[in-house]
């Protein structure tokens, strides 16, 4: 008999939290502690006044790990707020990387012909280089990187996964 495995699902967090020192170490703590990975962690000031932030974790786990996950972040003194934006109202996910490509004649044509369908941006060039700025579902960026591995890819930077809700509601 064949033993069914659970499956794992990607999941995107959002985490509102004071501004304070040591707050991120805690909630980067929590993952480290119970060995939880964190694929993708964003983290800014979002509301001066209130001094919060907004942490965004993608990370991944079986539907029973997530919610745990979620029920210990809520159990954080400095959180006021989670939002699994994979469960709960529909969101936007967007991220920026910067894409180094080096190379010239044919595959630098090529590399320059698939920034234009992706909608990328070159903020930087050389004779035997460039650097292309893209932004978009992190899906679309996966795709780019990939398409650019033959043609001379060197580097890769990537921000990380922001988040937010569709229609009028805050988070």
């Amino acid at each position: 008999m064949q033993q069914k495995m659970p499956r794992t699902e990607r999941h995107t967090i959002a985490v509102l939290v004071d501004n304070e020192a040591g707050v991120l170490a805690r909630v980067v703590g929590l993952f480290s502690g119970r060995g939880y990975n964190i694929e993708s962690l964003t983290v800014a000031e979002v509301d001066h006044a209130a001094h919060t932030s907004r942490v965004t974790i993608v990370t991944s786990g079986t539907p029973e790990v997530i919610e745990q996950i979620e029920a210990q972040l809520r159990r954080l003194v400095p959180v006021h707020r989670v939002v699994n934006w994979t469960t709960s109202t529909p969101g936007i996910e967007r991220e920026m990387a910067l894409v180094k490509v080096s190379g010239s004649g044919e595959k630098r044509v090529e590399a320059m012909r698939i920034g234009e369908i992706f909608r990328a941006h070159v903020v930087d060039t050389t004779h035997n280089s460039f650097v292309f700025e893209i932004t978009g579902a992190p899906f679309k960026i996966d795709q780019f990187i990939e398409l650019m591995r033959p043609l001379g890819l060197v580097d890769v930077s990537r921000t990380g996964v922001a988040a937010i809700s569709r229609g009028p509601e805050a988070m």
